[in-house]
């Protein structure tokens, strides 16, 4: 597999929207109620809490992108099929060119479009390494702080569109 050079890649960051995919580990507790999984990061706004994820690869599925992404960051396997579809689609920005709706979260770094899914683990017991400090299962009332700017939206859209 072929890597462009940091410094073109970072021109191409602030040229373009970049496709990602955005997930959320989810499961039901011994009392019916809903937690999602987040991990806690070093960030652009601090250490924070937040959904898994990353860029798709030039000629990588999806469904191998959130395994990537999982297994690099928790070193588990999600379960999902070959062709996941997102629960929402949702739309990172620099606050340079963000625009003015709720509906969109932030990052620095790039514009990123966020192809974005709620999985299940295959394991229940989640090592974090690479990006991830820590990791844990929040219930949706008690979701930690602090988190990254729109992971809160995001995780509400995402639940909100679920079936």
């Amino acid at each position: 597999m072929t890597f462009l050079p940091d410094d073109l890649y970072a021109t191409i960051e602030r040229a373009i929207p970049i496709a990602c995919v955005d997930f959320v580990p989810v499961r039901t507790t011994v009392d019916g109620d809903l937690e999602v999984g987040l991990i806690l990061r070093e960030s652009p706004y601090g250490r924070v809490w937040c959904h898994l994820g990353g860029r798709v690869r030039y000629g990588e599925t999806v469904a191998a992108a959130i395994r990537r992404h999982s297994r690099d960051t928790l070193g588990v396997e999600p379960v999902l099929g070959d062709d996941p579809q997102p629960a929402y689609v949702y739309q990172w920005f620099p606050d340079a060119v963000r625009p003015e709706s709720p509906e969109t979260g932030h990052d620095e770094r790039k514009h990123a479009i966020g192809l974005s899914y709620t999985v299940q683990l295959g394991s229940d017991a989640p090592a974090p390494r690479d990006e991830a400090l820590d990791f844990s299962f929040f219930a949706l009332a008690a979701l930690p702080d602090p988190l990254w700017p729109g992971c809160e939206r995001l995780i509400e859209r995402m639940l909100l569109t679920r079936s």
